[in-house]
């Protein structure tokens, strides 16, 4: 479908204005599309606005990206080399304005505006209903509200009669000092918060159910994803392969994690995303830091674990990731099932004519720039540069990525997985054969 300009009647519309959403606007800016983007914070940044004012933001005051600085530049808009390897979230919602500034995005976003609800009509169009009530009417939804804000829950038996919170509401360590923590879980954000916490409170614990590959950010003074890109860019291997060298690496780099107390999981390297953290070693190494194996039973003021050790806690912070939800969207009409999202390419919905996913991955590699790869793409969709294949083949296509996935661990943290180098290549041969 071919959209006309006339940006008094726009016929898209995008939800969200994080990164995704502002990429996703800026493309169809460039190729003259007009749509409403409608973004339920007072400004933009989704999740990189700390405190942001929609609620939706799960930022701690001490979070910086895992991402490197070089590896987090658009084609044309860089990350300034005067900022340090690894950004602050200020830092990247400074980038991120900047780069909606530049590109004539901020005027265009309608903020303080939430999407009630997304409803397809008879005639393949869709009824957006905002928060004042008002309904308008586009051909396509662009919905990028960001999938790392509604907080997964962790059930262990009995009963907990210290604070329990999730990641998702930590903001900084001050509320407990002085206490014994559990922080459940062990990927990047746990692991961030553990080691926040640990010079302020009077114990921290991390409990892991199967271990995790604990990935430094340096390698030799090198930020290690920039290892990465070399030995890909060099060598031409496929991932899987540059992710077990990485992993040779790291051991040189770091040595046996399990030497200080940390279990390595039971799968290879290539299998999961590692842990990025230049501090957890070394700080459970010291001491600050203990680690624990899963909770078997909350007795009260202290918690059983599956070791047969008991401890006491003041509070239990769950750091068990994000459940992928779309609250305007009925489950009928879409909804990401434990087998992942069937969407062709990861965008578009091929029983949904008209509605698009751009920022719906967890890739192996940065985020952000296969973000803004998946918003030209879909602008060039939009403008009519290339047609979707019929249904037939969509699911075809998206059936051959599910069994590619598999080669990662069979866990709700993967249900979105995708190979940067895979995916981005793919996009880009779309663009190039119209």
């Amino acid at each position: 479908m071919t959209h006309a300009v006339d940006a008094n009647h726009p016929d898209v519309c995008i939800i969200g204005a994080g990164f995704s959403g502002v990429c996703a606007a800026k493309a169809l800016l460039q190729r003259g599309i007009a749509f409403d983007c409608f973004e339920k914070g007072s400004k933009l940044g989704g999740m990189w606005r700390y405190e942001n004012d929609s609620g939706l933001s799960s930022a701690y005051r001490s979070l910086h990206i895992d991402s490197s600085r070089k590896s987090l530049g658009y084609p044309d808009f860089a990350v300034s080399g005067e900022l340090p390897d690894y950004l602050s979230h200020e830092q990247v919602l400074a980038h991120l304005e900047a780069y909606a500034d530049t590109f004539g995005v901020t005027s265009r976003i309608t903020y303080g505006t939430e999407v009630l609800k997304v409803e397809p009509t008879d005639d393949a169009r869709w009824n957006v209903t905002l928060g004042n009530g008002e309904v308008r009417n586009y051909g396509s939804v662009v919905v990028a509200n960001g999938h790392l804000w509604a907080p997964r829950k962790a059930v262990f038996p009995g009963q907990f009669t210290g604070t329990q919170m999730h990641s998702h509401q930590y903001r900084t360590a001050a509320p407990f000092e002085g206490q014994d923590v559990l922080i459940v879980g062990i990927g990047n954000s746990a692991v961030d918060i553990a080691v926040d916490l640990c010079r302020q409170a009077r114990s921290v614990t991390v409990s892991t159910r199967r271990g995790a590959w604990i990935m430094p950010k340096y390698i030799m003074g090198i930020p290690t994803d920039r290892w990465g890109a070399f030995i890909a860019n060099k060598l031409k291997l496929p991932t899987p392969w540059i992710r077990a060298i990485m992993g040779k690496l790291m051991v040189l780099a770091v040595g046996n994690q399990e030497r200080v107390g940390v279990p390595k999981p039971d799968h290879p390297i290539w299998r999961e995303h590692a842990c990025v953290s230049q501090d957890l070693l070394p700080y459970v190494g010291h001491g600050w830091i203990g680690i624990k194996r899963n909770v078997r039973e909350l007795q009260g003021d202290h918690v059983l674990f599956e070791d047969g050790s008991r401890a006491h806690f003041d509070a239990i912070i769950y750091a068990t990731g994000y459940e992928t939800v779309f609250p305007f969207l009925d489950p009928s009409v879409f909804a990401v099932q434990g087998d992942g999202a069937r969407l062709y390419r990861r965008i578009a919905a091929p029983n949904r004519p008209g509605l698009y996913f751009v920022g719906l991955v967890q890739p192996i590699g940065p985020t952000i720039p296969l973000v803004e790869i998946q918003s030209r793409w879909l602008a060039d969709l939009l403008a009519g540069k290339f047609r979707l294949p019929d249904a037939a083949a969509m699911e075809a296509e998206i059936d051959g990525h599910e069994r590619q996935r598999q080669r990662y661990v069979d866990s709700a943290r993967y249900a979105l997985e995708v190979d940067f180098r895979e995916h981005a290549k793919a996009l880009r041969r779309d663009m190039a054969a119209h």
